[in-house]
């Protein structure tokens, strides 16, 4: 393995590559989509550290193999967070470019946005060699095309990101959570939607269908939090009486919630992402397939987890087809994740664009190929 300590270090290796090449950080996510065939890997987990933080404009640089856990320990120290509350599913060694390289974003991600929609620069290094930079410093930023925004998700096929510049958020007060029992899945989305209809900014929404529990966040002032909280439980009265858990409380819930902890240890997991309402039927037609799982965001995120086998992953795909979804398998062995579609196949139309910015930034297709999709 190969791990510069510099972005000029790691251009010379890609513009001398001579064949395919896994890129990585500390290599968390080596288990999540399919796995890479290269001659050698790359590692940036030693291109790290935070090179700007400017708590009074809300924005942090950090090289890419920055881990997430010391960013997020820097923002604490200021009474900020990462706005889209990154999940930990991947362990504590994730660096801050394979989240934004995933994209990947926790419960609040469904009012606050994903971690595409904070980054504001990025630099990276093609698939010649050659080093790049997009976007700047600045919340307001009109430098042309968001190129930082086609970098996060592409999970390193198009550039290796050397340093990411991301908007931050203060951490609230004081965090609510309203808690609706006894509730099937139908109502149970039903009860989501009626909450983050609502004026009172719910940040985080979710259902437990083991425990046929609706979790509804509101973050903010204390006192606000208590008003909205009680107001909130009382617009929902139809759905029957309401418990709230406080700040605590609050804070150890969502973050199982972000690191999917209400997940079994099965081999294989799915992230589905459909329309709210199809979540309770997908949650039907898979539990005889020894499939279980929760909603988030309101419903539109399904997260599974099952038997690591074809049938069940066809099974889980079909369902998200059937409703117009997508699915990412997050977790599988290699035999699986080798032998399956990880993400859905592109229509013609969009495949060919796909093609032709791939080959604008890596010509010679060395970067990660085969990782979205079968080179």
């Amino acid at each position: 393995m190969m791990s510069p300590d510099t972005e000029d270090a790691l251009a010379e290796i890609i513009r001398t590559a001579s064949g395919p090449l896994l890129v990585q950080g500390n290599g968390t996510k080596a288990g999540m989509l399919r796995p890479v065939q290269a001659s050698a890997t790359i590692s940036t987990a030693n291109v790290a550290g935070i090179t700007l933080y400017a708590p009074n404009e809300l924005v942090m640089s950090a090289k890419s193999g920055t881990r997430l856990v010391e960013i997020e320990a820097a923002l604490a120290k200021a009474g900020q967070q990462m706005i889209c509350e990154p999940p930990h599913i991947h362990g504590e060694n994730q660096t801050i470019g394979g989240i934004v390289g995933s994209n990947l974003s926790g419960p609040r991600r469904v009012t606050g946005g994903a971690m595409r929609d904070h980054v504001l620069g990025v630099r990276a290094v093609n698939g010649n060699g050659e080093i790049l930079k997009f976007g700047g410093r600045v919340l307001k930023n009109v430098t042309g095309l968001d190129v930082g925004k086609l970098l996060t998700g592409s999970f390193g096929t198009l550039a290796v990101m050397t340093e990411i510049t991301f908007k931050v958020l203060p951490v609230s007060e004081a965090t609510g959570t309203v808690v609706l029992s006894g509730l099937d899945a139908v109502r149970g989305v039903a009860a989501l939607s009626a909450g983050l209809g609502s004026p009172f900014s719910v940040s985080g929404a979710a259902y437990l269908p083991h425990e046929k529990k609706v979790f509804l966040r509101i973050e903010d002032f204390a006192s606000s939090v208590k008003y909205r909280t009680e107001k909130l439980a009382s617009q929902l009265a139809e759905f029957g009486a309401a418990a709230i858990l406080d700040t605590d409380a609050s804070k150890i819930f969502w973050r199982d919630v972000r690191d999917c902890k209400f997940l079994d240890d099965a081999p294989a997991m799915w992230r589905l992402s459909v329309v709210p309402s199809a979540g309770p039927a997908i949650l039907a037609a898979l539990a005889p397939l020894g499939v279980t799982g929760f909603l988030d965001w309101g419903g539109g995120l399904v997260n599974l987890s099952g038997p690591a086998n074809e049938a069940t992953h066809q099974a889980v795909c079909d369902a998200a087809r059937a409703v117009g979804g997508m699915w990412w398998l997050m977790r599988a062995p290699d035999p699986l994740r080798t032998a399956v579609d990880v993400v859905p196949p592109e229509p013609p139309a969009l495949a060919a664009i796909r093609a032709r910015v791939q080959a604008s930034f890596d010509p010679r297709g060395i970067l990660n190929p085969g990782r979205l999709r079968a080179a």
